[in-house]
């Protein structure tokens, strides 16, 4: 599941072509990264937030997602894998 906001280019790009590729980099090693190619399933509205505050507690530490636009409206995109590639864990 990936958040975004309506309207975005995220957004419009979907709506034109639900492929997509998200890539995963190890911060300590660049080089150990997962790649995970998939289809957007479905586009799930969270206006309330309550996915964007679950990931800013997870990542953040603090209960509300802080960069909150008047009139902005969060959307989730349920993606389905269908394919993924992990490059081996180089030292």
């Amino acid at each position: 599941m990936v958040n975004t906001a309506e309207g975005r280019l995220k957004h419009k790009n979907v709506l034109r072509d639900p492929r997509v590729a998200i890539s995963v980099v190890d911060h300590g090693n660049p080089l150990n990264m997962t790649t995970i190619k998939g289809k957007v399933i479905e586009i799930i509205p969270d206006y309330d937030y309550i996915h964007a505050n679950k990931l800013t507690k997870q990542y953040m530490g603090i209960d509300e997602y802080p960069f909150k636009r008047d009139g902005e409206k969060r959307i989730i995109f349920k993606i389905k894998p269908m394919k993924i590639f992990v490059m081996p864990n180089i030292k």
